[in-house]
């Protein structure tokens, strides 16, 4: 098993510390503080990421000895991350998760004292475990035509099997007793699909936890009904984004939200909040969230007795109620950033009176192959293309001219689709068009094999008439269609 972290010369756990844009600082100062005021054994290098590393030409905004630094340490605490407009590229915190593949982010939430929500009194404790790299977030989008964008859900067997896993573990290590798997698999049956399939097969390992599947909107809606149901909820990249920050309104907002971005090699740990720079240098944030996902990093790396300090010290400070921050009592009345850190070094050794801090263990981090074909199939064949078109011309004019294209061919015109509608042959339903279509060319002989050399005979005769952007080959995996029908299609 990869070690966790690093040991110095001096002893010392390595921590790479990045203290981010905005409020980043204040809030990563403040649990640095708490930190080493409880003697826990860790050496900071601090290294840098965000908005300042973009305005020096960067375009990742991560430079080169920050990933190093993380390479080496193992172990990340970071402040929020601003990403401008107008320079730059893809998010510098989603850079940092994808160069470590940091595929897990565990979002946890509970009913705090002293921080009334509509939800206070129902107990409210789960976490959200979200597949971190994948999915829409991967941001492979293409124009199709000057009016037609998409954007590849990409979801991988692998990395639903290891975020299964790894939900599966952290309800363990936490002792919860349920684990539940949200997913838009009713209309999405291959990508969402694929993450209800390995959950239902990967249950079973776990038989001390109870397994249910929930469709995500349904989930949202009973979050918002009854959260206390709920002890564990795995989902994919963007439901898990969506839900984790309403799952953090039930409980105060972001700025009680930790987060740790958990992977085999690298473990990131920072609030799920941005950078806020209109509040920076005012000393009046919360900086709870980062203190939080500092206690996540100790468990992390073996520091149990810290993190438990740290977690009982915060909470009583939150019981006790006189030292709350802005975004609690407002503006006028809220305690300043410091004062609020050193009341909470000053109850270090205390434990609140009618909050228990929960009993952990070190998750098992799931040991998955790392061979790229992780399915392997037996049989395999491709019965056809979708070539994806531009054109102005109507559904009806497309369709007889690419039936007409594709005669003494292996391939027949089956439909046209608009948007994932079926449009030819006409179905008498009211369907408006855009100019980005799929043409579906199924083989004549249903046993066959279509071969590349076919498939680029077809495409250079469609595109003597018609514009494409790209073609699908329609695979068959051991019998089975690697493919969806469009709406309307037989």
């Amino acid at each position: 098993m990869t070690q966790r972290y690093v040991t110095t010369p001096s002893g010392k756990k390595l921590v790479t510390v990045i203290p981010g844009d905005g409020i980043g600082p204040e809030c990563v100062n403040a649990a640095r503080k708490i930190i080493e005021a409880t003697g826990a054994p860790i050496e900071w290098e601090e290294r840098h990421a965000g908005e300042s590393v973009f305005k020096q030409g960067i375009a990742s905004g991560v430079p080169q000895d920050t990933i190093e630094s993380v390479g080496k340490s193992r172990v990340v605490l970071k402040g929020p991350l601003g990403t401008p407009v107008g320079y730059g590229e893809k998010s510098a915190n989603v850079t940092l998760r994808k160069l470590f593949e940091t595929y897990g982010n565990l979002r946890p939430v509970r009913e705090l004292p002293g921080v009334p929500t509509p939800y206070s009194g129902r107990g409210v404790d789960l976490i959200v475990v979200r597949e971190n790299v994948e999915d829409l977030y991967a941001g492979i989008e293409h124009m199709q035509t000057p009016g037609v964008a998409q954007c590849l859900k990409v979801i991988s067997r692998k990395g639903c099997e290891k975020i299964v896993r790894l939900a599966f573990e952290v309800a363990r290590a936490e002792g919860r007793k349920s684990v539940a798997c949200a997913t838009k698999s009713n209309i999405m049956k291959m990508t969402e699909g694929t993450l209800k399939r390995t959950f239902e097969a990967v249950a079973p390992e776990y038989p001390d936890i109870e397994s249910w599947h929930i469709i995500i909107d349904n989930c949202a809606h009973q979050l918002v009904k009854k959260p206390e149901q709920f002890d564990v909820i795995v989902t994919t990249n963007m439901n898990g984004d969506i839900i984790s920050d309403l799952t953090s309104a039930l409980v105060g907002g972001l700025g009680f939200a930790p987060s740790a971005n958990i992977g085999s090699e690298v473990a990131i740990f920072e609030a799920v909040h941005g950078s806020a720079p209109k509040y920076a240098g005012k000393n009046n944030i919360n900086p709870t969230a980062v203190i939080g996902s500092a206690v996540m990093m100790l468990r992390h790396i073996d520091e149990f007795d810290a993190a438990s300090s740290i977690e009982n010290a915060l909470v009583a400070t939150l019981e006790e109620g006189k030292t709350r921050t802005r975004d609690v009592v407002g503006d006028e009345k809220g305690a300043p950033t410091t004062v609020y850190t050193d009341e909470i070094i000053k109850n270090l050794g205390r434990k609140p009176k009618a909050w228990k801090v929960r009993e952990y263990k070190q998750i098992e981090l799931p040991q998955v192959t790392r061979e790229p074909d992780f399915v392997k199939v037996g049989k395999r064949r491709v019965a056809g293309l979708d070539v994806f078109i531009e054109s102005n011309r109507t559904a009806v004019e497309i369709g007889e001219d690419i039936s007409r294209i594709v005669e003494g061919t292996p391939v027949y015109l089956k439909m046209i689709a608009s948007r994932g509608t079926k449009v030819w042959e006409p179905t008498g339903a009211i369907t408006d068009t855009v100019d980005a279509w799929y043409a579906r060319l199924m083989l004549r002989d249903a046993a066959g094999d279509l071969t590349d050399a076919q498939a680029f005979d077809v495409l250079q005769r469609i595109a003597a008439n018609h514009r494409w952007a790209h073609v699908e080959k329609l695979q068959e995996f051991d019998g089975d269609p690697g493919y969806t029908k469009a709406q309307g299609e037989d």
